[in-house]
């Protein structure tokens, strides 16, 4: 490239964005750049040149690294060095989807003018500005699960949080509490989030640092601007329609959204026709605690199953993004999961049904998503036969659904449009085997225009009409040797030899004289090459219009595709529901406003499934009431089950309201309205919190908002500090979930603290169980049944020992049990007496509290009358203390015993490295001799 000296008089552009020191720019493409990147400053800019994208400076470094693309200089040597990157314009899709995923923004520059016809320097623009939460790309999209961009705006007294969805169109507003806030970025998972730029602290205090996001101006967040938004896009006065007009928040929140759309050249946003409110009290309460410990949609830990992979048969993309929405939204309204039992079971019931229902729906496509590219305009020819070939198939299903005789699928036949025209107008005009790219013509169909199929014919036959020309010149001039040929100097002309000159018409029109032949034109001739050279280029131009149009049409129905797609997207769930229940041996629960919850042979939904071949899951009960049973206490050692038995009732509970049949013989769910978990726990070392502060908290959390249809699984609670305050703590807490007068929480608390089955004595609704295990031979079976009543073991030693730690480890820390077991006994005859731990509760009970117990969180509640409270008998702390000591050097003999004297003089006598293998055997059995052995 021809480089322009610079103009003196003009200052250099400093630059954001590129290596060491601000480059000077010297270049009028390279000022066109910098102009185009301070307005993008913090996107990576893909820049056209030609048939490249390049990048330059530290954008070049970026793109070299994540793309693994050579990195080279631009100007190297000279003071306009710069680091330069760049490949393929035909590539996009392939680079694209990799800078996205790596978390950048990339802001697309394209031509705007075709550089045959520009005068100068070619004009640029950014085209579209690509997000993690704004992409219609293939590539960059997950099939079957949902993008979402959020944004979140803090109030004084609430926050607001809006969800969108661009490649579908779906927009979702809420408003609430932080910890809703914080539960609905948990289940949604959004790709990008936009907050206030002073927000930041608090966003990240809150919800933390590991979201891919992006701040704006304050301004933006303005609850004005986002009415005004927001009733402009949807063409109404108010917001009133959509029940989102008293979320002040939430309201702020949308708006910014549709700010960041029209930031990011994304302006054509027809699909987006409707806003929903995403109502708190409509839904089961699963906070981001309780979502992560049940794995729903995502494992914990790698090579982990989460829920949503075993319940997940469904056929279409629709169907799978909505299923993941409903596990992690299960409903509290009885009638509305009946209706979706009712129809499961119908389904089960008529298995035709059921099986030509899921063959019609595998042959439908993404619907939502290639409507929303009509609406954009950024579908291609073979997307738009996609869209026909999925709407063919609306109408078998439509019968399908209308003949069931079910209500609840007709109901969805009646929503469902087979929009014929549409789908007959694309079969008539694009091609079954159309490209992809609509410049490379080839996309429709003959007989669509008239001038198309003419211009066609003279650009695809021009041999056939070239020979003929020939043939009709040679039979009119006699000379037999006469040919057409081809230069770029004259274009198309007739070849004739000097021999034969003189029989050339006067009509025919020399251009140039060879050594052996004159090459002549006819008016015929340059007709036609005139019409045979611009053929092709006009025939592009006809085809683009022509699909532009059908585009144009085929957006005329984007609500009723999009209102196709639900209705698809509810019958795809249900029919997965079906098959996952046929499949698994899933029975309908009995689901009702009562308060009883009874499971009859439970099984684990995941953990069934990844079982060896022949080995059975072995299954248990569970029955929490409020009346007799309201917390069961569960001990057992580790390995035995508790954390499973706890999950599956969870999602047990969890399956049954969203309308799935669940594992289990049997199941009777009165509707729970929120479900607490705290189960395992890790460090979180970037807040400077310890596993027992997470624990903590997360506990904390889970006591300050009960209801009374809570659903609590607690595991091993305050195993994360000493035993005396593990102890307490566990030991309140199933006190504060007992005699709680507004709340009577059904609970699940697996523990290793044995001390706690005392309570079962002083709360009349406080139950314990044992996860069976049988002892034999100094070696423990899981049994993994529960059964009624306490454990009086935790096996830990024989856990420690089946994980292969060193046995002098495991020998010592037996000896150190031992000791203490012989420590308590001996402080068992002092019962009568109160332990440490009894005189702190009887200090607790004297204290003037005028009849009220405190909970942990400090707050005051009336105390339901019980029996006076105990504490559990645990071993002065000096058991620990006075624990033996290991002698420095390990002795295998006691002098004072003459047998082992004896077999001491027979291995000093032994010379190992001689002995065969039967020789040792033999030895062996002597020395067994020796001591007394039979």
């Amino acid at each position: 490239m021809r480089t322009k000296a610079a103009d003196p008089n003009k200052k250099p552009i400093r630059t954001h964005g590129t290596l060491g020191p601000a480059p000077v720019v010297d270049t009028p493409l390279m000022r066109q750049y910098y102009e185009l990147k301070q307005a993008h400053p913090g996107a990576v800019l893909l820049f056209r040149v030609g048939d490249f994208y390049e990048t330059f400076g530290e954008d070049a470094v970026t793109a070299s690294r994540i793309l693994d693309i050579t990195l080279t200089k631009r100007g190297a040597g000279t003071a306009s060095e710069t680091p330069l990157a760049g490949f393929p314009h035909h590539s996009l899709d392939t680079y694209l989807p990799k800078l996205v995923r790596a978390g950048q923004r990339v802001a697309i520059c394209d031509q705007l003018e075709d550089p045959k016809l520009a005068k100068g320097l070619v004009k640029r623009g950014i085209t579209e500005l690509v997000t993690p939460g704004v992409s219609l790309h293939d590539n960059v999209l997950e099939r079957r699960s949902n993008n979402y961009l959020c944004a979140v705006h803090f109030g004084k007294h609430e926050a607001g949080v809006s969800f969108l969805d661009i490649s579908t169109g779906e927009f979702l507003v809420a408003q609430g509490t932080i910890d809703y806030l914080g539960k609905l970025l948990q289940n949604f998972q959004p790709a990008e989030v936009l907050f206030c730029k002073k927000s930041r602290r608090e966003f990240e205090d809150h919800f933390g640092p590991d979201y891919c996001h992006f701040a704006l101006e304050e301004w933006v967040f303005g609850h004005d601007y986002g009415h005004d938004l927001l009733t402009r896009h949807f063409n109404t006065t108010s917001l009133k329609g959509f029940g989102i007009d008293g979320l002040r928040e939430g309201i702020t929140a949308a708006g910014c959204i549709l700010h960041y759309l029209a930031e990011t050249k994304h302006t054509d946003v027809g699909h987006i026709g409707s806003i929903g409110r995403l109502e708190e009290d409509k839904y089961v309460w699963l906070d981001r605690f309780t979502v992560r410990n049940l794995e729903l949609v995502q494992a914990q830990h790698p090579g982990g199953v989460p829920l949503i992979d075993i319940l997940d048969q469904t056929v279409t993309p629709m169907g799978a993004r909505l299923l993941r929405k409903w596990v992690v939204l299960p409903l509290k309204e009885p009638a509305q999961i009946q209706r979706r039992l009712d129809t499961v079971e119908a389904l089960l019931q008529t298995p035709e049904l059921l099986e030509n229902l899921l063959l019609h729906l595998r042959q439908i496509n993404d619907l939502e998503r290639l409507i929303s590219k009509v609406a954009v305009r950024r579908i291609n020819p073979r997307e738009l036969l996609q869209l026909a070939r999925a709407l063919e198939a609306i109408s078998p299903i439509r019968e399908q659904l209308a003949a069931s005789g079910i209500r609840a699928l007709q109901k969805l036949a009646d929503q469902l449009n087979p929009c014929t025209a549409l789908r007959e107008e694309i079969r008539a005009k694009i091609k079954e085997d159309a490209p992809i790219l609509t410049n490379q013509g080839g996309v429709l169909n003959d007989k669509v225009d008239a001038e198309l199929d003419e211009l066609r014919a003279m650009a695809f036959s021009g041999k056939d009409y070239l020979f003929q020309l020939q043939q009709r010149a040679i039979q009119e001039t006699g000379i037999s040797s006469l040919k057409v040929a081809y230069n770029k100097v004259f274009g198309y002309y007739l070849e004739v030899t000097n021999s034969h000159k003189d029989k050339v018409p006067t009509t025919w029109i020399r251009k140039q004289t060879l050594v052996n032949a004159e090459r002549y034109i006819t008016e015929e001739l340059k007709t036609y090459e005139e019409k045979i050279l611009h053929a092709e280029e006009r025939l592009f131009v006809i085809e683009q219009r022509i699909y532009n149009e059908l585009v144009l049409t085929a957006a005329e129905y984007v609500a009723q595709v999009q209102q196709n797609a639900r209705a698809i997207g509810v019958a795809d769930c249900l029919a997965s529901f079906a098959a996952t229940a046929r499949q698994h041996r899933y029975v309908k629960p009995v689901v009702d406003d009562s308060t009883l919850l009874d499971i009859k042979a439970g099984r684990h939904p995941v953990i069934e499934r990844q079982l060896p071949p022949g080995e059975q899951y072995i299954p248990n009960d569970i029955c929490l009431n409020q009346d007799d049973q309201q917390i069961v206490v569960i001990t057992g050692p580790n390995m035995a089950g508790k954390s499973a038995l706890l999950r599956q009732t969870a999602l047990i509970v969890l399956l049954a309201q969203i309308g799935s049949f669940v594992p289990a013989d049997a199941a009777h769910v009165g509707v729970i309205d929120k479900i607490f978990t705290r189960v395992g726990a890790s460090d979180n070392l970037s807040k400077g919190e310890s596993t027992f502060m997470v624990e903590m908290t997360e506990t904390a959390s889970i006591l300050n908002n009960l209801s009374d249809r809570s659903l609590v699984l607690m595991d091993e609670i305050g195993r994360g500090t000493s035993t005396y305050d593990g102890i307490s703590i566990a030991w309140a807490i199933v006190e504060h979930l007992h005699n709680n007068p507004r709340f009577t929480a059904k609970t699940l608390f697996a523990t290793h603290y044995h001390e706690l089955n005392q309570l079962a004595d002083d709360c009349p609704r406080v139950r314990n169980y044992n996860v069976a295990v049988k002892e034999a031979d100094g070696r423990i079976l899981f049994l993994r049944k529960l059964r009624e009543g306490g454990s009086e073991h935790s096996f830990g030693i024989h856990v420690a020992r089946m994980a292969g730690m060193p046995t002098s480890v495991v020998l010592r820390a037996n000896e150190i049990m031992h000791h203490l077991e012989q420590e308590r006994t001996s402080t068992t005859a002092e019962a009568d007496q109160p332990t440490e731990f009894d005189e702190v509760l009887a200090d607790l009970d004297a204290e003037p509290t005028g009849g009220k117990v405190v909970p942990l969180n400090g707050h005051p509640a009336a105390a339901a009358p019980e029996p006076a409270r105990r504490g559990p008998k645990a071993q002065p702390a000096a058991a620990v203390h006075n624990a033996p000591r290991p002698s420095l050097q390990l002795s295998m003999f006691e002098p004072a015993d003459p047998a082992l004297e004896k077999v001491r003089e027979l291995l000093e006598r032994l010379d190992v490295n001689t002995l065969t293998p039967i020789e040792a055997l033999l030895k062996l059995n002597e020395l067994k001799l020796a001591v007394g052995g039979k």
